[in-house]
């Protein structure tokens, strides 16, 4: 069982963060196709990135307080990389927000360089 205060975090392009400013949420593609929204805790940021957007520019890190989100927050096993390498087998579990995640719920953004040069990984 995850604290239900422990902060989450989704990757995207800042484009897309600017995009849910202007709509007051965050509806990523992966709400429409998979029916819920990926998040990392914060020890998952750092593969999450190299595995998903590798060379992907402008990457922004939304901090999200799992208590303001009004979707279920879920934590599951990983999804399949899209790619053929296969992701390293694991036990440990991701946190999936079956809907939109609320612009009051994304209490930070930094940028994914920001991310690592203050070794969160």
């Amino acid at each position: 069982m995850r604290p239900v205060s422990a902060l989450v975090f989704h990757i995207c392009p800042r484009g897309d963060f600017e995009a849910a400013r202007a709509i007051g949420m965050h509806r990523p593609a992966s709400l429409a196709h998979e029916g819920f929204v990926h998040l990392s805790q914060a020890h998952q940021v750092g593969p999450t990135a190299h595995a998903y957007f590798a060379g992907v520019p402008d990457l922004v890190v939304l901090v999200v307080d799992p208590v303001r989100l009004k979707a279920p927050l879920v934590y599951e096993p990983p999804a399949p990389l899209a790619s053929s390498t296969p992701k390293p087998a694991s036990d440990d579990l991701y946190p999936h927000c079956y809907g939109p995640i609320d612009l009051d719920a994304i209490v930070d953004v930094i940028t994914l360089d920001e991310w690592r040069e203050r070794g969160e990984r």
